[in-house]
């Protein structure tokens, strides 16, 4: 079916491209005979709207009505649907599947005056049908192609099932493992969280073709700063913490082309997010040119009022509207008030056209007007949502992703025959818990669990015994997740299966759904039973490989200390088990690197690397002095540092050079070191360049991430990797308040992990 242009929308582009004053035009032409720029096609559009169809773009709503059955007659959803039919939404979320899709869209294009066609929003986080690993776990494989082909193949199956939208990438810089939305960003360091923001976003919306999504940068700003670790919560940081480790991710995935952002739950400086006009208007619009629009999250624009912000809903939307905040997902306030408040004087008609034209514009550049039915082809769905393409890319992404935190004994890589392996644990023969939290297009059941992939290698005897549960009751997206604390009736089986095993790889963490929003953790140790259990059958059996399936990372210095080799495996999606199958058996050589620092007590976190050092850093301190920054029960040091991971090769590092020992403005110095590859077995490792900034106009961090490559290198070889430092490289948020590099004395230094030992001094002069 051939789409034309509404005769109202196209009469006032044929005028606006005859130059002609009135939108009243009678001639008669087609969409692709007005070769217009985008933002006059907006100004056109803009021009025919009444104030209640604008806010109606600045409307979303989730999905009220089964379109397969009767139209709505009363209540909530006959109003919505009353207001889809008037041109009062201007999008929707959690509608997905072309034939739902194509029947709404029907309505806002043939049936409203205008025919403005929808944007329609999910929650695309890891994948679609096919899920990827959690979007944490992708981040230990620190390689951007895999991460961007992981996008691609999550935007490919949704918008082949009618989508044109994707809440995410998630960009929050998280260091605190308690708060349960860690699993859904990229970790603790800025210069990371910005180099991934960029793949996914590239990755999402490719050429914004028909297997393409815009991108929805998300949550603007500071939510993963919440105190205690707990959703939701209050947000208390610095000018300098905000610009010079909240913001850099942001920033860069503005610059990659992303078409939306999300604002946040949270207040910062005591203004909520979804009102705070320093946000969105002066820093996200102004400073930085953003020209998309700005979604508030979940009810956040209602919220307000529990914050002790707004006093009601007219008051929440008059403030959310003034800051910049462009549509309102599910308050019901802008269409509720928004009209009367332009009306009253209280919101400016301008910014009701800011909001109005961002919105038009990203609909535009998606093609939804020159085809609302874009997304809609039934064919191309059943073609695309599965496809063995796809497969062969999450599993790839899901080897990657894998870190090995500890390796001794030469239990791992397993032998492939002769051996007797007893796999225990819950989580071992799940095929539900691996795809994670944020799957909700996902169908239960439909992971490889471990035990499946394990049983593909068919020269070893496998035993299986359970051991425990994890969770107990059901386990459901948006409910609570109860923990097994009491049942350990299976210890037994687990036992006797152990005691004539050459090997026990036991599989233990969290349920997938026990990690995500509202997900909160005040205990970072194996939950329920599960600790007991190991070191029940550690008793019987020591030559334990552990299997971690988790979200965060977590507390497990006991199983650091005993357990001779332990593999991050955290929820890697569809393929899970055929992933963790190929790394313990060898096929895959781990070469995944620690996005989060893993504490060793729950009383570090918040942790992480990049911090700073305090007026008695305890360089030095006798050891009989108490007045130094420390604990008096636990080492200040994580239990493994961020950047660490093992692999079956062995990699060493030495001669750090300089090209030289200072540069000036428009200058470089280019960094060198070599990296052999001391074993037999080829393998790849991510070189991590790291700097310190010893003296600056505001304190520095100890270190900070600045460059890494990840390469490979062949058994026996040498390799060196080279890294260029320039005025750019140096540059952070001053006491100038800007961005900039000051002259001073540096310090940089090369590793594996941000347990760097190469280092070399230099110096900036400008």
């Amino acid at each position: 079916m051939k789409y034309t242009l509404p005769k109202y929308i196209l009469a006032a582009c044929l005028a606006i491209a005859l130059g002609c004053s009135s939108t009243k035009h009678n001639a008669i032409a087609t969409k692709n005979s007005l070769q217009l720029p985008i933002d006059r096609k907006v100004d056109s559009v803009l021009a025919l709207m009444t104030l209640e169809e604008k806010v109606g773009q600045m409307n979303q709503y989730n999905g009220f009505w089964d379109v397969t059955g009767p139209v709505p007659k009363n209540g909530a959803a006959a109003l919505k649907y009353d207001h889809l039919k008037k041109g009062w939404v201007g999008s929707m979320l959690n509608v997905k599947g072309v034939k739902d899709v194509k029947a709404l869209q029907k309505i806002a294009v043939e049936e409203t005056r205008l025919g403005i066609p929808l944007i329609f929003g999910f929650d695309v986080i890891h994948g679609y049908k096919t899920i990827s690993p959690i979007p944490l776990a992708e981040a230990a494989s620190w390689d951007l192609e895999a991460i961007e082909k992981s996008a691609q193949i999550a935007a490919a199956e949704a918008a082949a099932s009618g989508l044109n939208w994707t809440f995410a990438p998630m960009v929050d810089v998280s260091r605190d493992a308690r708060w349960g939305r860690v699993m859904e960003g990229a970790g603790e360091d800025p210069y990371l969280n910005s180099r991934i923001a960029v793949a996914r976003v590239k990755g999402f919306q490719g050429d914004l073709g028909e297997l393409s999504v815009a991108a929805c940068v998300k949550h603007f700003a500071g939510y993963s700063f919440a105190e205690a670790g707990k959703d939701y919560n209050t947000v208390e940081v610095s000018n300098n913490t905000l610009h010079n480790i909240i913001l850099p991710p942001f920033k860069a995935a503005a610059d990659a082309g992303a078409l939306t952002f999300m604002n946040s739950f949270n207040e910062l400086d005591g203004i909520p997010a979804t009102g705070n006009i320093h946000l969105q208007r002066q820093i996200l619009k102004g400073d930085w040119g953003f020209k998309g629009f700005v979604v508030s999250d979940w009810g956040s624009i209602g919220e307000m009022i529990a914050h002790g912000y707004s006093k009601d809903l007219k008051e929440a939307a008059m403030q959310a509207a003034n800051a910049g905040s462009d549509m309102d997902m599910e308050s019901h306030g802008y269409i509720e008030h928004l009209a009367a408040l332009v009306r009253e004087g209280k919101v400016p008609q301008d910014n009701i056209d800011d909001a109005v034209r961002r919105i038009l514009h990203v609909k535009f550049i998606l093609g939804l007007f020159d085809d609302p039915y874009k997304y809609c082809n039934e064919v191309r769905e059943q073609q695309t949502i599965g496809k063995q393409e796809f497969q062969d890319g999450v599993l790839d992404v899901a080897k990657k992703s894998i870190v090995l935190l500890k390796n001794e004994k030469n239990l791992l890589p397993l032998k492939k025959t002769g051996q007797k392996i007893a796999v225990i644990g819950a989580l071992a023969n799940d095929k539900t818990s691996p795809l994670g939290s944020w799957r909700i297009a996902a169908d239960d059941g439909t992971a490889v669990s471990v035990l499946e992939g394990l049983k593909q290698y068919s020269g070893n005897t496998i035993t299986y015994a359970k051991g425990a549960d994890v969770a107990v009751g059901t386990v459901a997206f948006g409910s609570e997740t109860k923990i097994n604390t009491t049942d350990k009736s299976g210890f037994a089986e687990a036992v006797n299966a152990a005691k004539g095993a050459d090997v026990v790889i036991m599989v233990l963490g969290e349920h997938g759904l026990q990690t995500g929003e509202g997900r909160s953790r005040s205990d970072l140790n194996l939950p329920g039973v599960q600790q007991e259990l190991l070191q029940t059958i550690y008793k019987v059996n020591p030559n334990i490989v552990l299997v971690l399936n988790n979200g965060r990372p977590l507390t497990i210095p006991w199983a650091a200390q005993n357990i001779p080799s332990i593999v991050e495996a955290w929820q890697l999606g569809t393929q899970s088990g055929n992933a963790i199958a190929q790394v313990l058996y060898g096929d895959y050589n781990p070469s995944g690197k620690l996005p989060m620092s893993f504490p060793r007590s729950v009383g570090q976190v918040p942790l992480y690397y990049n911090h700073k050092s305090t007026g008695r850093p305890g360089n030095g301190q006798p050891t009989e002095s108490v007045f130094w920054s420390h604990y008096i029960d636990v080492e200040s040091s994580p239990l493994y540092p961020f950047g660490h991971g093992l692999s079956y090769s062995k990699f060493e590092y030495s001669n750090l050079k300089l090209s030289n020992t200072t540069f000036a403005k428009d200058g470089k110095i280019t960094v060198s070191v070599d990296v052999k590859n001391s074993s037999k077995v080829d393998g790849k490792e991510v070189v991590q360049l790291y700097l310190h900034d010893l003296f600056a106009s505001v304190t520095r961090p100890v270190k900070e991430l600045k460059g890494f490559e990840l390469t490979e290198i062949k058994a026996g070889q040498t390799k060196t990797i080279t890294f260029a430092i320039n005025q750019k490289t140096i540059e952070f948020y001053t006491a100038n308040n800007k961005w900039e590099a000051e002259a001073g004395d540096f310090k940089v230094m090369v590793g594996g992990s941000s347990a760097t030992s190469l280092e070399a001094p230099f110096s900036y002069t400008n």
